[in-house]
């Protein structure tokens, strides 16, 4: 019966293996679906951050072209202005003089 007993307790010693494996590989897979999950999350954070950055960048292309548009309205009220110094002013030397250019 030695011999049978030696067998019995094998067959414990692996079917205990087998159990405590087939636990930890349990285990493994609940903590890759919840590294998933994170992922996920994850994934969805950085696709909102970039429509963020996409609206921003919108945003800062619409900003830009309204200044652009601000500073030529400028320059072209100085030019007109300059235009009207200059008619007003085209018999003072030291009006021109103002204005960068010098009588002819």
């Amino acid at each position: 019966m030695i011999a049978s007993e030696s067998v019995s307790e094998s067959n414990d010693n692996l079917i205990g293996f087998i159990a405590s494996t087939v636990e930890k590989l349990s285990d493994d897979v609940g903590t890759m679906r919840q590294q998933m999950v994170t992922k996920d999350a994850f994934e969805a954070g950085i696709t909102s951050v970039r429509g963020d950055i996409e609206r921003v960048q919108l945003r800062l292309d619409g900003i830009e072209h309204d200044v652009s548009s601000k500073f030529e309205h400028v320059e072209g009220e100085l030019s007109r202005l300059r235009g009207a110094v200059y008619l007003l002013g085209k018999d003072r030397p030291e009006v021109l003089r103002l204005l960068g250019q010098t009588s002819a």
